[in-house]
């Protein structure tokens, strides 16, 4: 058998995270949407992505396919409905296409959807709930958290508490084995869960407040406030003030600052004291940039601040105005508020914006990427260069 997420219609009000990777690579709680899959499936997976995405995440498909939907929430109870599917059937909650068990060789998302609609259906009654929007990622990051939690921790046992530690619910804090919390830190996992990765590091005077998850390797700098829900991803480093803040990977925000109700993809950097608006000055409802559909969207909230995609940095005392979204790989600098809509490959701010080179760009995240011991591989290059070449 073999599992392959699928990415469905949300894809697209998921940009610009989606411009580099497939919807189930999305992290949101303290698991990756795919992580979350695999661990209920207890299999591993491939997708089926956009065919520029296919280079560095391949499809490998067989006789016998169950495709699942990568913005649904995994949880044992649907990965046990899924695993009932006969080939030729679907799984379905209302209009929301869970997964489908194919026999056919699938070449394309376009191709996947057109077969599947006119199969027949089982139908899942259950609680379904799933990625449809780029502000879900941190919206419903407080519910990932607390349910990644059970699933992770479920029949485990939490390495010890150090001394020096000044703690609230601990019976919600679990620490693996080699992370190492620092005297001086304030934990309340009363509020929710807190989650401290393998080799993960908290710092000397820390405050937090769950649910949070600080995974694998990652580094909550010394003097951090930091409040639930959020998700420090692996290798991501951290220090200010953030509230409900979604960080995937490898991305820094190293010094004072704030950063509330935001997304922050893999190899980002914000300068010192950069500070991210999220609440109008009035209290209306917050509008964001749809890049798909090429307009403004209200996003029903009255909390949301920076979405900044994969290798985009900005310079020290960056202001963002509330709701910004920033592409791939833009250099953001200068005074005063960036465009609320940056896109990828740009060069500027809010005194003038030019088109980012390519071969600088790349140059740059590799420079960043060497100092983790990582690189661009050739598959990325070209699927960064597809992003270049078609972004307008």
């Amino acid at each position: 058998m073999n599992y392959i997420l699928f990415d469905d219609a949300a894809r697209d009000r998921l940009l610009p995270f989606t411009h580099t990777r497939p919807v189930a690579d999305i992290r949101c709680g303290i698991l990756t949407m795919r992580e979350r899959w695999q661990f209920c499936l207890n299999a591993t997976t491939c997708s089926l992505t956009e065919s520029y995405l296919q280079g560095v995440f391949p499809l490998h498909a067989g006789d016998d396919n169950l495709y699942v939907n990568g913005a649904v929430f995994g949880n044992p109870t649907i990965a046990e409905a899924i695993g009932h599917l006969q080939p030729g059937q679907v799984l379905v909650n209302g209009y929301l296409l869970i997964a489908a068990r194919l026999t056919e060789n699938i070449n394309s998302i376009k191709e996947f959807h057109t077969i599947v609609v006119s199969l027949p259906a089982e139908h899942f009654e259950g609680d379904v709930y799933a990625l449809k929007n780029i502000w879900d990622i941190f919206s419903l990051n407080d519910r990932a958290i607390r349910e990644d939690f059970e699933l992770v921790t479920k029949g485990r046992k939490s390495a010890a508490l150090p001394d020096g530690i000044t703690i609230t619910g601990k019976d919600h804090l679990f620490i693996e084995d080699s992370a190492y919390i620092y005297p001086g830190c304030i934990i309340n996992a009363s509020t929710g869960p807190v989650y401290i990765g393998k080799g993960a590091e908290i710092l000397e005077g820390t405050m937090i407040r769950g649910p949070l998850a600080v995974c694998e390797h990652a580094v909550i700098k010394m003097g951090a406030k930091i409040y639930g829900a959020t998700t420090i991803g692996p290798g991501c480093k951290v220090g200010g003030e953030i509230n409900n803040a979604v960080f995937f990977s490898n991305s820094n925000k190293a010094h004072d600052g704030y950063l509330g109700n935001a997304v922050i993809g893999e190899w980002c950097n914000l300068g010192a004291d950069t500070n991210c608006s999220n609440l109008k000055n009035n209290y209306d409802v917050i509008k964001i940039w749809d890049e798909a559909a090429n307009k403004s969207v209200h996003t029903g909230l009255t909390f949301c601040g920076l979405l900044m995609g994969d290798h985009s940095k900005c310079s020290i005392n960056t202001m963002f105005n509330t709701g910004t979204v920033v592409g791939v790989s833009c250099n953001i600098f200068g005074g005063g508020f960036p465009e609320k809509f940056v896109r990828s490959f740009s060069w500027g701010g809010s005194e003038g914006v030019t088109n980012y080179d390519f071969r600088r760009a790349m140059e740059t995240a590799n420079r960043m990427m060497n100092r983790r011991g990582r690189h661009l591989t050739e598959a990325e290059l070209e699927m960064y260069k597809y992003v270049y070449d078609n972004n307008k």
